[in-house]
């Protein structure tokens, strides 16, 4: 593989597939408001978003939720920023039928949030174990019936679903679903058809690990099924489970490769930053973070 040594070079990837850098590219980038710590009000970091000259923006749902969205939308549009995921999903498992019925419920109303944003995605992080159980295979269980109910309502809405698998350290908690390959299984069960509304979202620090990840991502790719794309680094030593992803070169992931790989599947939507760091950059200044956001991908990614 042979890399360009300038920024601004084109990148030579594996089978003849060259891929640009991302100098001058920043309105192919969106910044997911997580990454500023959620610490102004949603209206402030839209315009800080658009003022660093990012292209899209990935806001969560607590945000939108305590204003409204309507407005939420008409300025994410003036600021022509592109909504590159909602996020996301109430988690599927639940220990009774009827809280099963709510968390449903309730994705299904942030689904038409979703619509109202025009987000090109709901980002569904599927749920762990519930409360005092132990049947991991029930709760896989779980999470397909809810997601086979909330497609039929994402697809008379108009809002691609997007299953993003998580490093298997939260299998727990958060989702029983860890590699992109499991993802893809149960996307292709769900959908057979393909029907467009389903599909997947990767995100570099919980899937880089992965030794199918190439195969997997030519699978996605090939299914048309990549609809994100997130970036950060992992750090080590590691000091949080959740709250310490590290900046775009602070770190072992070779995101570069890991892009090329993404683009040579197919994929042409946005680069999306997506970092928890409750003790670094959540304490930085928000402009400086995007600052630093704008030049590693530029340079790194």
């Amino acid at each position: 593989m042979l890399w360009g040594t300038s920024p601004f070079a084109l990148i030579r990837a594996p089978a003849g597939f060259f891929m640009e850098t991302l100098k001058g590219r920043l309105k192919s980038c969106s910044i997911n408001t997580a990454t500023l710590g959620h610490r102004e009000n949603l209206d402030k970091t839209i315009e800080r978003v658009a003022r660093a000259g990012f292209g899209g923006i990935a806001p969560w749902r607590h945000e939108v939720e305590a204003g409204d969205v309507g407005r939420y939308a008409r300025k994410i549009r003036d600021h022509n920023l592109t909504v590159t995921g909602y996020c996301r999903s109430t988690y599927f498992p639940a220990s009774t039928l009827q809280e099963r019925q709510a968390n449903i419920d309730a994705n299904i109303r942030a689904l038409h949030d979703a619509a109202e944003l025009n987000a090109k995605c709901f980002v569904m992080v599927v749920g762990g174990l519930p409360e005092d159980s132990r049947d991991l295979a029930g709760a896989r269980e779980q999470v397909t019936n809810g997601i086979s109910h909330l497609l039929e309502h994402a697809k008379l809405i108009g809002v691609p679903l997007a299953i993003e698998p998580l490093h298997p350290m939260y299998a727990a908690n958060r989702s029983v679903f860890s590699t992109i390959e499991q993802s893809l299984e149960l996307c292709r069960h769900i959908d057979k058809e393909n029907s467009g509304f389903l599909g997947i979202a990767i995100d570099i620090y919980h899937c880089w690990w992965d030794p199918m990840l190439d195969l997997s991502i030519s699978s996605a790719g090939k299914e048309k099924r990549i609809y994100a794309y997130h970036v950060s680094d992992w750090l080590e030593p590691t000091q949080d489970m959740l709250l310490d992803r590290g900046m775009m070169g602070d770190g072992i992931v070779d995101l570069r490769a890991i892009r090329s790989h993404i683009e040579q599947a197919g994929y042409e939507g946005m680069v999306e930053v997506e970092i928890f760091s409750r003790d670094k950059w959540w304490k930085e200044h928000p402009t400086d973070v995007l600052s630093l956001c704008a030049e590693r991908l530029q340079m790194l990614c």
